[in-house]
């Protein structure tokens, strides 16, 4: 087969020259002129007819001779190939210019998806969101046969449930909830509590028209404290993040009324002993590089006032108490006074603590 004939491929002020020796006799102006219009009002097209343009017929000519002259200036340099090295070269790039014209073009279908009309829901989602277990562990329980719908075990992936169907797991009736979970930067001279007897403020005014779901605090803080406090419906993860055994770490920022003394933050690292007993910390140190008054404490217990009791024991008067960290969650881009709902994310994150 015979090979194009190589020809220098001009740079600098000539490259607009690098085909000057080719027959124009036959071609037409660049650019080329539409021959149809385009349908559509805009431009008044015949939308009967196709879009048409008149292309240059030796374009393709031309990309496989600007494709071998960069591939042996990148491979070879300034050295010349050889004669069969030069016709492999040849091939390759004629193949490969083939079959990117022959690719198929993915043409979106104009039939969307349907969406669902009925009110069914997967029998796994159906699990999930009722707090059973993830989705694909649903999917597990459900071949295993734990599963029964109106009293049917159901051991089919998929299954649709009817907005009257009965589901139980392990013979427990099983009713969907829809858990919230929100974090709450507190302001001080607000009570944690849902109401209060005395009409002092509570923290469930700060968080008013966040959810329909009736939800309550995990824990508690102190009127007079600051920080944050988390706000949820799923009973399970709030006596979960409640007992200390799971170890659910709380930092508090201090500030006090004099500097605490070396031997002060000693004694606390070691345990204070309280009249309700050993109360220990998991670290402590200075959360100021000048300020000797300000103090940083870490902890996962849960007593009452248990921050406040051990400086007032050791003969220091709280003047602010802040909690700036609870079991992962910060005060990131949340106000005093602000809430938000937590990430999916810090949901998985709160239910596998450890």
């Amino acid at each position: 087969m015979d090979q194009p004939t190589e020809k220098p491929y001009p740079t600098g002020k000539n490259r607009n020259n690098r085909f000057q020796d080719r027959d124009r006799s036959e071609e037409k102006p660049f650019p080329a002129k539409r021959t149809q219009k385009s349908s559509g009002k805009r431009f008044g097209g015949d939308s009967s007819k196709p879009f048409q343009t008149d292309r240059n017929p030796n374009r393709k000519t031309e990309r496989l001779q600007r494709a071998i002259f960069f591939t042996k200036k990148r491979t070879h340099g300034d050295e010349e190939m050889d004669a069969q090295q030069e016709s492999k070269l040849h091939t390759r790039l004629t193949k490969r210019t083939e079959k990117k014209e022959k690719a198929p073009v993915h043409t979106p279908s104009k039939k969307a998806t349907p969406a669902r009309k009925d009110n069914t829901v997967r029998l796994n989602k159906y699990l999930a969101n009722a707090g059973v277990a993830a989705r694909r562990k649903c999917d597990e329980l459900i071949a295993q046969g734990l599963v029964k719908v109106n009293g049917v075990v159901v051991t089919e992936m998929g299954h649709r449930l009817q907005p009257d169907d009965k589901v139980t797991y392990k013979g427990k009736l099983i009713k969907p909830v829809n858990y919230v979970y929100i974090l709450l930067n507190k302001p001080k001279d607000y009570i944690t509590t849902v109401e209060d007897e005395r009409g002092r403020q509570t923290v469930m005014e700060l968080i008013a028209g966040a959810t329909q779901e009736r939800v309550y605090p995990v824990g508690r803080l102190d009127r007079n404290t600051t920080g944050l406090l988390l706000l949820t419906n799923d009973g399970e993860l709030a006596q979960k993040l409640s007992h200390p055994s799971f170890g659910a770490q709380k930092i508090y920022e201090v500030e006090l009324n004099k500097q605490v003394k070396p031997d002060d933050l000693t004694a606390i690292a070691n345990g204070v002993e309280l009249e309700d007993g050993l109360a220990t910390v998991d670290g402590i140190d200075y959360a100021h590089p000048v300020k000797k008054n300000v103090v940083g404490v870490s902890l996962h217990i849960g007593k009452n006032r248990i921050v406040r009791r051990i400086f007032e024991h050791l003969g220091y008067d709280v003047i602010r108490l802040d909690r700036t960290l609870y079991a992962g969650l910060t005060k990131r881009d949340l106000p005093r006074g602000r809430w938000r709902h937590l990430t999916e994310r810090e949901v998985i994150k709160l239910k596998y603590l450890k």
